[in-house]
């Protein structure tokens, strides 16, 4: 279930190649700050060196030091460069625009400054992903919501299908789902993979985006790819999903009538589930619910089979 995170990682193999020849670019990208926050003396390192550099440099190198003080924050640099004859639409080698790396790192005077000076909002990379999505996906509740206000288009998807409001909701941003719902944005899409939102927010613990979709009529017990349900993934969360939290979501689906025995295309339970992934304390409240351990999978196991914790095995086995 853990795996569920890989969905919104890596790149793409097809990308723009360019060469860049002058090693002013590598002075220039080794003085550009990595923060999130503005360091002004990073930012004016930046600006110095491009001002030595002015007499050589390419349009291409201007683009490049765009990203760099996009990137770091610099605000004033970026003004200058922009004022220079850098390009809001320049690309990086997976296509994404200047816009997508300020809603990236979470600059929203940034995203301001761009979109006055006619950024694409609706531009996306090579993986499909745009500015929104990028702001969904890290959280940055501001400047999602400043997207939208200024017309992003809030069904646009990233890479492998997944929706700025999937990738909100496993962020765990309510804000930033209930502003996409608010505009119209699908909650019942599923990405490539077959997951919706919803089940994003399970695996991902969420309680109150898990409340706020089921509220939009979705049905609880719906069957998902490989037959999962939502109390399945709910019992077998994203590892980094504190158990804490997911026994909450389970607790509030087994509360709402999700059915607690059914079985995925392997035939195993929520409690298999659970059992399998270590997770003791929600195979315990699935006990206390009423599930049933002496069933078996496909493969002849039962949960108590499954679980390497020699205390849970105990539990889990029939009398």
């Amino acid at each position: 279930m853990g795996a569920i995170k890989q969905n919104f990682q890596g790149g793409t193999a097809l990308y723009r190649h360019v060469v860049f020849p002058c090693s002013i670019v590598i002075a220039l990208l080794s003085a550009a700050p990595a923060a999130r926050a503005a360091d002004s003396d990073r930012c004016q390192e930046l600006g110095r060196r491009f001002e030595i550099a002015k007499p050589q440099i390419t349009a291409i190198e201007v683009s490049l030091t765009l990203f760099s003080a996009v990137d770091g924050n610099c605000i004033a640099m970026t003004t200058e460069l922009l004022d220079y004859g850098a390009s809001v639409d320049a690309r990086d080698r997976f296509g994404a625009r200047p816009l997508s790396h300020a809603a990236r790192f979470g600059h929203l005077q940034m995203v301001d400054l761009l979109l006055a000076r006619g950024a694409p909002i609706n531009a996306r990379n090579l993986a499909g992903a745009t500015a929104l999505y990028f702001a969904a996906e890290r959280g940055h509740t501001s400047i999602a919501q400043r997207l939208i206000e200024r017309g992003a288009d809030v069904k646009l998807a990233g890479r492998s299908g997944i929706s700025p409001v999937a990738a909100a909701a496993y962020a765990g941003d309510d804000a930033i789902v209930e502003a996409l719902l608010a505009r119209g944005a699908d909650e019942r899409v599923p990405d490539e993979t077959g997951k919706p939102p919803i089940v994003y927010a399970a695996a991902g613990a969420r309680l109150d985006i898990v409340k706020r979709l089921l509220a939009r009529n979705i049905d609880l017990n719906a069957r998902y790819r490989n037959d999962l349900t939502l109390l399945m993934w709910a019992s077998g969360p994203d590892e980094k999903a504190p158990e804490a939290q997911a026994i909450k979501v389970v607790s509030y689906l087994l509360d709402a009538g999700a059915h607690i025995d059914d079985r995925d295309d392997r035939g195993r339970t929520a409690l298999m589930i659970a059992a399998e992934g270590g997770r003791a304390e929600i195979a315990n409240l699935l006990l206390a619910r009423g599930a049933d351990p002496s069933l078996k999978d496909k493969a002849g196991k039962r949960a108590a089979d499954l679980t390497v914790l020699s205390s849970l095995r105990e539990r889990l086995t029939p009398r």
